[in-house]
């Protein structure tokens, strides 16, 4: 968009202002920003210091904090650890119980299907010897 305007001797034009966008975002690293977080809360740092040492701008720096405040929460959170060592424990003994006594359980039926076979077989013998077979 251009505006010219021109009137008794003076001549003004007007274009939309561009700013160009030759630099590339910045990307801090996590314990970056936890050092300069820490700089600024802790030690007192001034904040246009911060900015003027690390070339951010405030905003970046207190979208930081928000995310630290916001999210610190995890840090203290507990982790399965000895606990959740304990529940495996206790789960691979159940599993090895219920295989256990899925194996004899196995066994007791393969004994019971023997038993049946055996029957069966004297049961056709004495059917063949009275004659029915």
């Amino acid at each position: 968009m251009k505006l010219e305007f021109s009137g008794k001797g003076i001549s003004i034009t007007l274009s939309p202002w561009r700013i160009p966008m030759s630099r590339e975002r910045k990307q801090v690293p996590a314990p970056d920003k936890l050092a300069i977080l820490k700089k600024y809360l802790v030690e007192k740092v001034p904040l246009s210091d911060l900015c003027d040492q690390h070339g951010l701008q405030p905003s970046q720096i207190y979208y930081w904090q928000s995310q630290l405040f916001e999210h610190g929460a995890g840090v203290f959170e507990r982790k399965p650890g000895r606990q959740g060592k304990q529940a495996e424990t206790l789960k691979d003994r159940q599993i090895s119980q219920l295989e256990a006594q899925l194996a004899q359980k196995d066994a007791k039926l393969a004994q019971k299907n023997e038993v049946i076979s055996e029957l069966m077989e004297e049961n056709v013998r004495s059917k063949k010897a009275n004659g029915e077979l």
